[in-house]
């Protein structure tokens, strides 16, 4: 590989990508799965061509590995799959100029999503942290298949009346904040529809709550 190209889906090593994907579909998931991973890069390229990446390489390593283990209800998940992606860029990127360390530390702030504030990161950290969130912008259709989703990655792991109520707590967090995205540049793309998402989301809950209690 050209050690001075920009790091790709098409351009990591075979054997990387393979490996990568191997570890996205383990265990089975219905929505931290590779899918998300190409729904994140599209927002990666979205930023490309808005404002830029200072670090682009770093940033699209921990955009491919930040979910690479990921199992539902453990709090280590982030940083199991920092090490991951730590090893793997020793292992196969040995010629690229990447920064490991930076890369886990990005992987890391996923696991605070919905605690950060803009000021304390820098320019391609909140454009990272948005990237993974702006499926809360998504159609409403796609929204409503992402809910269902996690809820489904749940199923089994907790029961249904804490993960419901953790799920609802964490959205009407969201909603609750002086602003969901972290970046100027997403809140002004998708804030508006993040939060129609999560309101229409928390009323149709809160109607079915109402009808069971019935």
């Amino acid at each position: 590989m050209n050690p001075t190209a920009h790091l790709s889906l098409a351009t990591l090593p075979p054997e990387m990508l393979a490996d990568l994907r191997a570890h996205y579909a383990q265990p089975p998931r219905a929505y931290h799965n590779f899918e998300h991973v190409q729904e994140v890069l599209a927002q990666f390229a979205a930023v490309a061509a808005g404002p830029g990446w200072q670090q682009p390489d770093e940033v699209v390593l921990a955009l491919l590995y930040h979910d690479a283990i990921y199992e539902a209800g453990r709090k280590d998940n982030e940083a199991r799959s920092a090490e991951l992606a730590a090893a793997a860029i020793a292992r196969w990127l040995p010629a690229q100029a990447v920064d490991a360390q930076r890369v886990q530390q990005l992987i890391l702030l996923t696991a605070s999503h919905g605690h950060l504030a803009g000021e304390s990161l820098d320019a391609d950290a909140a454009l990272f942290v948005d990237c993974d969130m702006a499926i809360l912008a998504a159609s409403a259709e796609r929204f409503d298949a992402y809910d269902r989703e996690i809820a489904q990655e749940y199923r089994g792991k907790l029961p249904q009346w804490m993960f419901r109520h953790y799920r609802r707590r964490f959205l009407r967090g969201l909603l609750d904040s002086a602003a969901i995205y972290v970046s100027p540049w997403f809140r002004e793309r998708c804030e508006a529809a993040a939060r129609a998402n999560i309101a229409r989301c928390l009323a149709g809950r809160s109607a079915l709550k109402s009808s069971a209690g019935r």
